[in-house]
């Protein structure tokens, strides 16, 4: 039972991070400062450093509230 709580909240997660995608809250992605791009004659190179960064600091904060949510203490 404790399984499907953590499926249930895991795809309620996903669906809710893509209608926020679809609406265009993540325009930032990509636009912070300290994210590399570079476009030249033959080709272009992306590459975004700060954006990963805050996504990581976001995701680690989630993921821990989840974990103290779900722990049996």
């Amino acid at each position: 039972m404790r399984a499907g709580n953590v499926l249930i909240a895991i795809g309620t997660g996903v669906i809710v991070v893509g209608l926020m995608v679809r609406l265009g809250w993540f325009s930032w992605f990509g636009n912070l400062p300290g994210d590399i791009r570079t476009q030249g004659e033959r080709g272009s190179f992306f590459f975004p450093i700060t954006s990963s960064i805050v996504i990581s600091i976001v995701a680690t904060v989630i993921l821990n509230i989840v974990v103290r949510l779900f722990n049996d203490r």
